[in-house]
């Protein structure tokens, strides 16, 4: 027995070890499952008007207008170059035109039918300013240009909520499919108790084989409903990562449900709620600033009417060897003045506002249409919170009628055909609650959207 302790001693070292790799790999295990990313609708929104694509492109159109102030602005600048230049040539004396006279019997000094003069090697080194004084046109075009990047800038934030709009409803969609495949786990909850009942009875002797193929049969039904409920709460997931533009791997955890209510809006805070979206949604403030640029920009087509003024200078040294340069300069005052243009400056003027009054067209379309959209999301909402008032109600009787069924089928006054259809009924009275509910939180987001503060969602 003695010598068998040693080796006792070495197969326990060997399963303490053992155990002790094992918990190490469960602990590294654990480690690596990333921790799910909890949201609530209002951050998940924000989140979205943070990161999304979309919101991405229109910052970088942004930043696109505001360089375009900086290039337009760049016509009232002093323009500044210098052009260092060598040069080598050559040249035809015929190409002159002329020939110097000579005396009688002597040959010209060039040859009349030409000869290579050359080839003459010049410097030219130069120095160009230019200002321009006063151009009407520009400084409209500057001017439109600035409110063309503000606009731009209200774009962002129009890009921002319709990410934010866009993320809000995935959320509800998830939210939606979480409480389906609760209601359907529910749902087969309730068929394995059924299979269960029927199959006691049947064994007691005071039931039917009938009463458990019906049940089974109900069981399977619950189960196909359940595997398609959780397909599409894997679905709805991927859609919201998307819409959020996080990595599709990426778990998430959605904080909210679809039981959340809002204080109900009184209904004398219609037009307040219009007139707030009006104020305050940013397309329609960057359609009003679209349509003060394309004013802006008919202007400065007509300013170019008016006479432009500007001075120049240029200066340098030139010669044939830099040991002989001599400095040479040219300035001057400039006034263009367009007098006739063929009809040019009319027809860009009529299109820059022809262009204005579309703009101005849509801008008041925009602003009926946010109206529309406050009072349709207003009425929506109202509806929603009744019909899921009803449907609540509809779940409870449903789950009274079931109850009522499975004691009648326990104590062997009925079979469970009734109970089948009482919870088919509760099935239904199920799916109707959650498609109630996620229709009054899909009214809560539209009436944030229509009000442009689906970012401001709690």
């Amino acid at each position: 027995m003695n010598a068998q302790l040693p080796k006792v001693i070495r197969v326990g070292a060997a399963l303490a070890l053992l155990a002790a790799l094992l918990a190490f790999a469960i602990r590294a295990a654990d480690a690596q499952v990333p921790t799910p990313r909890r949201l609530t609708l209002g951050e998940a929104a924000r989140l979205a008007a943070a990161q999304a694509a979309g919101v991405q492109g229109a910052q970088q159109r942004a930043e696109q207008a505001q360089a375009r102030v900086v290039e337009s602005r760049s016509s009232l600048l002093p323009q500044l170059s210098a052009t260092p230049n060598w040069t080598s040539h050559t040249i035809n004396s015929a190409s002159f035109g002329f020939n110097f006279p000579a005396p009688a019997g002597e040959r010209p000094l060039l040859d009349p039918n030409g000869q290579i003069i050359g080839p003459v090697h010049f410097w030219d080194v130069r120095a160009e300013a230019s200002q321009t004084v006063f151009d009407a046109g520009a400084s409209q075009r500057v001017r439109a240009a600035r409110t063309s990047a503000v606009a731009s800038a209200a774009g962002v934030a129009t890009a921002a909520e319709a990410a934010a709009f866009t993320a809000a409803g995935a959320y509800v969609h998830a939210l939606r499919a979480e409480a389906l495949v609760r209601a359907r786990m529910a749902d087969s909850a309730l068929a394995n108790d059924l299979v269960n009942i029927a199959q006691d009875e049947l064994e007691a002797g005071v039931g039917v084989a009938l009463d458990v193929t019906r049940a089974a049969s109900q069981r399977a039904s619950g189960r196909a409903q359940l595997i398609a409920a959780r397909n599409d709460l894997d679905r709805a997931q991927l859609e919201l990562r998307r819409a959020l533009n996080l990595d599709l791997d990426t778990p998430l955890e959605l904080s909210d449900s679809l039981s959340t209510v809002v204080p109900r809006l009184a209904a004398s805070s219609e037009q307040a709620a219009i007139d707030e979206a009006l104020r305050t949604r940013p397309d329609v403030r960057a359609a009003d600033l679209q349509f003060a640029a394309a004013e802006q920009q008919a202007a400065a087509v007509r300013a170019t009417r008016l006479p432009t003024v500007g001075v120049f200078a240029n200066d340098g040294p030139t010669g044939l060897e830099p040991q002989h340069f001599l400095n040479t300069y040219t300035y001057g005052i400039q006034v263009r003045w367009p007098v006739f243009e063929g009809g040019l400056r009319s027809g860009q003027t009529q299109e820059a506002q022809a262009a204005a009054r579309e703009i101005d067209v849509r801008r008041r379309d925009l602003r009926q249409q946010v109206a529309m959209e406050v009072r349709g999301a207003l009425l929506d909402l109202a509806s929603a919170r009744e019909q899921a008032d009803a449907a609540g109600e509809h779940e409870r009787l449903a789950e009274q009628e079931v109850t009522q069924a499975r004691e009648r089928f326990r104590a062997g006054v009925s079979g469970n055909a009734d109970v089948i259809n009482a919870s088919l009924s509760l099935n239904s009275a199920r799916t109707g609650l959650v498609d109630a509910l996620t229709a009054y939180q899909a009214a809560r987001v539209a009436l944030a959207h229509a009000e442009g503060t689906v970012s401001q969602l709690p």
